[in-house]
């Protein structure tokens, strides 16, 4: 965020992006790429102007904030599930059935190795399992070597095998 005090008449052709008014104050304010009258910058949460409580605003979601709105609603993420340790709001994380992980934690249980979006995992009484390492994998792929599972001709598709006595099969969603 910028304050500008403008020589007459500069910003005659300037017009706020908070009101959408002419801006001919002595003083605006340009952030995010556009002017603004120093009263319309304000903080979407507190309302505070922000020309008059610091040098930096944050936007996020939609929102214009102040740094104290910004780190209260955003500022930690929480603490890593796998390791413990804080997960700044900045950083991408990955979730599963409520529990947040740094990328590199996000990891097979047995295996240790990361898993990225779009790998199948399995969620266990909270530890995360690679497809091929999953509980009961042994035991299923016995099964199918001796009774496979074949497309089905007619309509060409395949089919997918799932034993829920076995294992349910969970697929969460990733957030970036």
């Amino acid at each position: 965020m910028v304050n500008s005090q403008v020589a007459g008449g500069a910003c005659a052709s300037r017009s706020c992006a908070g009101c959408g008014g002419r801006i001919a104050d002595r003083f605006l304010l340009f952030s995010m790429e556009r002017y603004w009258h120093t009263r319309c910058l304000k903080c979407s949460c507190c309302q505070a102007q922000l020309g008059e409580i610091g040098t930096t605003c944050y936007s996020k979601g939609g929102m214009i904030l102040c740094r104290t709105d910004y780190i209260r609603l955003f500022g930690h993420t929480g603490a890593c599930s796998a390791c413990g340790q804080s997960i700044p709001a900045s950083e991408m994380v990955m979730r599963a059935q409520g529990s947040v992980y740094h990328l590199k934690c996000f990891s097979c249980a047995t295996c240790r190795n990361q898993l990225v979006p779009g790998d199948r995992f399995h969620y266990v009484n909270g530890t995360i399992f690679c497809e091929h390492d999953r509980p009961g994998a042994s035991l299923l792929n016995t099964h199918l070597q001796s009774n496979p599972v074949l497309p089905d001709q007619k309509n060409s598709t395949t089919v997918v095998f799932t034993n829920y006595q076995l294992q349910k099969r969970a697929v969460y969603d990733h957030c970036c």
